[in-house]
């Protein structure tokens, strides 16, 4: 269809059988395409009799090449919206100039406008992660192109970073922050590490091939959020009923199942390959969240528990 549109707008004398024959094709695929330009697209094409050929009634600058329903551009419009939230943050210039590309083509074919229905629309992350843009377009085009990098890491708690080498695999956004997923050749094993720590990044000229078996979903399968691990245990967490509607109506992780407690409350059962995550998560739910299972994730929350005591004694 480009191409009958370039032949088109260029003003030559074409037909069916020309335009079947440069193209390689069917006078029947030629005609289905022409009928759905004009049909579905709304291109001015008409068949001038005298002439035995198509062409434009009115000039044409561009292909419509992006086609939504009112619906899906309703969806475009929220999501633009939705983007307010990285204001701030190294990717909202990005985002926003990709989301400006795929809007372009619908420039004068809107024919509603939703800015009413979307003042009741907003959104709000809290904690959301800080990031150097430098530094992220350096690793993702190092990801990207799989060169190697090297940079200074700062491990959580510690005040002195120390040097990395590795081979970045995959850059993951969750719990609201950027993270790093690479192969430490030091340590010959995959390390996660997050953006906010990491300064003077070197991308490297040496390339390698990430393995054919890896892959985000598998490597964040064990985590509720981002920490993994190579255990796997049977986590068991009970809540009362005043929190239960809470924790049913979101998604936690892919295992998850839950059971409705004679008590209005809720238990809900999670299989995760680490337990200092889950523990954080515990206790923010406070009083009203009880570990059943693991005997050691109890023992955990059971230890913090007295520190916070005896803290706030």
């Amino acid at each position: 269809m480009l191409r009958i549109h370039d032949e088109l707008r260029r003003g030559a004398f074409t037909n069916c059988s020309k335009l079947a024959e440069k193209l390689e094709v069917s006078r029947k695929t030629i005609a289905r395409d022409i009928a759905f330009m004009r049909d579905r697209l709304h291109l001015p094409i008409e068949f001038d009799a005298p002439i035995n050929a198509y062409r434009y009634t009115q000039p044409v600058s561009a292909f419509p090449t992006v086609q939504v329903s009112e619906g899906e551009l309703l969806a475009l419009l929220v999501a633009r919206k939705a983007l307010e939230q990285y204001r701030g943050t190294p990717f909202h210039r990005q985002l926003e100039a990709s989301f400006d590309k795929l809007t372009g083509g619908l420039k004068d074919r809107i024919t509603f406008s939703p800015a009413d229905e979307l003042q009741s629309v907003s959104f709000k992350n809290s904690g959301l992660g800080k990031a150097d843009l430098e530094i992220f377009n350096a690793l993702s085009a190092a990801v990207l192109r799989q060169h190697e990098a090297e940079f200074d890491y700062r491990k959580p708690g510690e005040t002195k970073a120390e040097r990395r080498r590795v081979q970045p695999y995959h850059l993951a956004h969750r719990e609201n922050l950027w993270y790093l997923v690479a192969f430490d050749s030091e340590r010959g094993a995959l390390r996660t590490f997050a953006l906010p720590r990491i300064s003077n990044p070197t991308v490297k000229k040496t390339t390698f091939t990430r393995p054919v078996d890896f892959s985000p979903e598998k490597f964040f399968a064990t985590a509720l959020g981002v920490l993994g691990g190579e255990r796997d245990y049977r986590v068991v967490v009970r809540f009362s009923a005043v929190v239960a509607d809470r924790v049913r109506e979101r998604e936690w992780h892919e295992s998850q199942e839950m059971r409705a407690l004679p008590d209005g409350g809720l238990e809900l059962t999670l299989r995760l390959g680490a337990l200092p995550e889950i523990e954080r998560w515990v206790l923010t739910w406070g009083a009203d969240a009880e570990v059943i299972q693991p005997k050691e994730l109890r023992e955990r929350v059971k230890a913090t528990v007295a520190l916070l005591a005896k803290r706030y004694r």
